[in-house]
C-alpha cells in the first residue's frame, strides 16, 4: 500500500552547499552591510553588500586582481594581497558613505589568522567599523608580508630562484616585499583623494 510522502525538497542553494539560510538570515535582519569575503584558487575577493528584495545589491568591492593597477604584482592569493584587498573595499566604502559592517564568511570554518581575516583588517584600517575578536587578526608582520620577505632572504641563490620563479618573471624581488606593500597601499589611498 503506497503511503502519501510528505518529504520537501531543500533550498537548492543549500543543497549545494553554496548558502547557509540560517545565518543569512541573522546577517539580513542586522541591517547593515555585508563585508563577504571569498577566496579562489587565484584571488581574493572582498565586498560590501546589501539585501534588497530583487538581489543583494554590492555597494563596493575590491579585488587582489585589481591591486596591479596599485602597484601591488606580487601574489593575488597570500596574506598582503587579502589585506590589500579588504583595505580597497573599505576605502572604496568609505567613500561610498558606508560607515558600519558585518563580516560574512560564508562556509569558511573560521581560522584565526586566515585570509579572510586579513581582509577584514584592511577594512578595519581603511575606517569602517566592523566587529571583530582581537586574536583572530594575522599579525602585523604576516600582513605587510614580512614573513615572505623574511623567509626569502634565508634562502641561498638556488633555493631564491626556484621557489620565487613566479615573482621573478613579474620582475618582484620577493627580499623587498614590505617596500612593494606600503607603495600599494599609499596608491590605494590617493584613490580616495
Amino acid at each position: 500500500m503506497a503511503r502519501d510522502s510528505t518529504y520537501k525538497v531543500g533550498f537548492r542553494r543549500r543543497r549545494e552547499g553554496k548558502t547557509n539560510y540560517r545565518k543569512r538570515l541573522e546577517l539580513v535582519k542586522s541591517g547593515r552591510h555585508r563585508l563577504v569575503v571569498r577566496q579562489s584558487n587565484k584571488c581574493v575577493l572582498a565586498q560590501l553588500v546589501i539585501f534588497d528584495r530583487q538581489g543583494d545589491k554590492v555597494s563596493a568591492e575590491g579585488n587582489s586582481r585589481d591591486l596591479e593597477k596599485f602597484g601591488w604584482i606580487a601574489g593575488k592569493k597570500n596574506l598582503p594581497a587579502a589585506y590589500l584587498a579588504g583595505f580597497l573595499a573599505g576605502t572604496r566604502a568609505k567613500k561610498a558613505g558606508i560607515e558600519s559592517a558585518v563580516l560574512d564568511m560564508g562556509f569558511r570554518t573560521p581560522v584565526h589568522g586566515a585570509r579572510c581575516f586579513a581582509a577584514l583588517k584592511g577594512a578595519i584600517d581603511s575606517g569602517l567599523k566592523i566587529p571583530f575578536e582581537a586574536g583572530a587578526l594575522p599579525a602585523q608582520e604576516r600582513l605587510s608580508g614580512k614573513h615572505i620577505e623574511d623567509y626569502a632572504k634565508k634562502l641561498s641563490p638556488e633555493e631564491f630562484k626556484k621557489k620565487f620563479s613566479g615573482y621573478a618573471s613579474r620582475n618582484v624581488d620577493a627580499r623587498n616585499l614590505t617596500a612593494l606593500f606600503e607603495s600599494a597601499k599609499k596608491n590605494i589611498l590617493q584613490e580616495v583623494k
